[in-house]
């Protein structure tokens, strides 16, 4: 008897159809934001608009001579001046020299700003520092950035600002406002203060030199804040090239103000 073989299917009805993966999408690079490019001419105008403004910009520490204005400025360090003032109005009405800081101690300086931040070790510094200014500098605040910089709680900041205030050098200090001013307008862009500080002081024109870093900080601290710059109350807005400029629609504003007569 004759074995018949079962009879085999067509080839191509066994060809399971190959399963296709979806293909992997790419994540879209981001954009990279291009820094604005000032001529010369525009950061002249810019700080010429700073200086019709406020042709005297003062800091906003109190203090009664070079030496409190160095304590002020060393308590500062992650706290507002306001908070700042309050604190040392009482402290440098019995300590407004080395020689006085130091007898006081540090338990009554710390005592003294107790309601700043960090006082603890702030007080530990300003003692010391007030040691070392008697013992190598015959209680007087040195002149010279270097100098400055190797006392306790001092860095560069720090130093720029006593020697701007205290002794009219013509010094950038980079503090969180004025480091965001010069990224984000693009004057002066860079991923360290010292790099913006350096920036600032290739384009800052000499006769704006000596109150530059005032007129930027307060400019930051107070118009073109942190979280959302009030472009409306800018006085360089039309000069400002920044990606993050809000200023409102002139011809909606007009609109708006027809709608409001009629």
């Amino acid at each position: 008897m004759t074995r018949t073989k079962p009879e085999s299917h067509s080839s191509s009805s066994k060809v399971a159809t190959a399963k296709t993966k979806p293909a992997r999408k790419t994540a879209a690079k981001p954009k990279r934001t291009k820094t604005p490019k000032y001529t010369r001419a525009e950061i002249e105008a810019i700080f010429e608009r700073f200086h019709a403004h406020d042709p005297e910009p003062k800091g906003e520490l109190e203090y009664v001579n070079a030496f409190t204005l160095l304590v002020a400025v060393v308590l500062s360090a992650q706290a507002t001046d306001a908070g700042v003032n309050r604190a040392t109005r009482g402290l440098f009405a019995v300590a407004d020299t080395p020689e006085k800081m130091l007898a006081l101690g540090e338990d009554g300086v710390r005592e003294a700003i107790k309601t700043i931040g960090l006082f603890r070790n702030k007080a530990k510094n300003v003692v010391a520092l007030s040691q070392m200014l008697i013992e190598k500098h015959g209680g007087e605040v040195p002149r010279s950035r270097e100098e400055l910089e190797e006392l306790p709680g001092v860095g560069r900041k720090t130093a720029n600002v006593v020697l701007n205030i205290a002794f009219g050098e013509p010094t950038v200090a980079v503090d969180t406002h004025l480091f965001r001013i010069g990224n984000r307008l693009g004057i002066a862009p860079g991923k360290t203060p010292l790099a913006v500080e350096l920036a600032l002081e290739k384009i800052i024109p000499d006769a704006y030199r000596l109150h530059a870093h005032h007129w930027l900080i307060l400019h930051g601290r107070y118009v073109c804040k942190a979280r959302t710059p009030d472009c409306g109350r800018c006085i360089i807005a039309d000069l400002c090239k920044s990606p993050e400029k809000r200023v409102p629609d002139a011809s909606k504003s007009e609109a708006e103000g027809a709608s409001g007569k009629a």
